[in-house]
């Protein structure tokens, strides 16, 4: 029965319902308020079934007319949504990324324009995070993060190493001969307390407390390192533009591995096609870099 009824007049009921006024829909559709009613009572022959109770002042839903109304109103919904996402003649189709913000900075936003040219039809929305994410509240498709690419319900792809190195700024690295001379600087931490611990061991210093400002942003700390405030620990991939520039010096060759880089979404998620060609897009590009 479904596919011969009127579409008209299942958007008439589904509008008269929500307003309870054959007026207001009328306005709404921009129709007559007699055709909105007529379409109305023509769906309640073809069904068998009143859907509302005419009132002396408006209108009451019956119990068939509140089972019809959720299963209209999602069913319109749907249609609208995936509608409004042509423009111009072409399917466009939203995809929001969150980005840890290092990761957004210093490896994903000069890649953008390529991403652009190639997939025209995918509207990116990016939002950056520090590292915490929350798929459902946040309503991202993606997550870019780090770690170590074990998250709860999540499937994930490695996208680059991201080794940590000590960087700071040229006057400051002046005074770095070897490892042992941060013993008398400031040390930019991050909210991972461990990491100034594992690179000390790893230039073969024995451990001491490290104090020192905290920063949720590696990107944040780095800022800090280049205006003289100490030294950070950061993966230099994601500064290369500043090392080249000369705002930034790594004043020694150790590094420490403390995590990747990873592309993570819910096991759950009904891969879309833009989320298909995003994935595969930012895989190619990770392993060409």
């Amino acid at each position: 029965m479904a596919r011969h009824l009127p579409l008209n007049a299942l958007r008439a009921f589904e509008s008269s319902a929500r307003h309870l006024s054959f007026t207001r829909a009328a306005r709404e559709l921009n129709v007559t308020q007699a055709a909105v009613s007529q379409q109305v009572r023509a769906l309640e022959e073809r069904l068998g079934a009143q859907l509302f109770k005419r009132l002396p002042r408006g209108l009451g839903m019956t119990d068939e007319g509140q089972a019809l109304l959720p299963v209209l109103s999602d069913a319109f919904g749907r249609i609208d949504a995936v509608l409004k996402q042509f423009e111009g003649g072409h399917f466009h189709e939203v995809l929001t990324v969150g980005v840890v913000g290092t990761f957004a900075v210093g490896w994903l936003m000069p890649r953008l324009s390529l991403f652009r040219s190639a997939y025209p039809f995918v509207e990116l929305r990016l939002l950056t995070h520090n590292n915490l994410v929350d798929f459902a509240a946040e309503g991202f498709d993606f997550a870019i993060r780090f770690g170590d690419g074990n998250w709860p319900g999540t499937q994930a792809v490695a996208l680059l190493d991201a080794p940590l190195s000590a960087l700071c700024a040229p006057e400051l690295a002046k005074r770095l001969r070897t490892p042992r001379d941060l013993a008398a600087e400031t040390l930019l931490r991050s909210y991972r307390a461990d990491e100034w611990a594992l690179w000390l061991t790893a230039a073969g210093l024995p451990e001491s407390a490290v104090r020192g400002p905290v920063f949720d942003s590696s990107r944040l700390m780095v800022e800090a390192a280049m205006l003289g405030a100490g030294v950070a620990l950061a993966p230099a991939r994601m500064f290369e533009r500043e090392l080249q520039a000369g705002r930034l010096v790594r004043p020694f060759d150790v590094e420490v591995d403390t995590g990747s880089y990873w592309l993570t979404w819910l096991k759950s998620k009904r891969m879309a096609p833009a989320m298909q060609v995003f994935r595969d897009w930012i895989v190619e590009q990770a392993a060409q870099a």
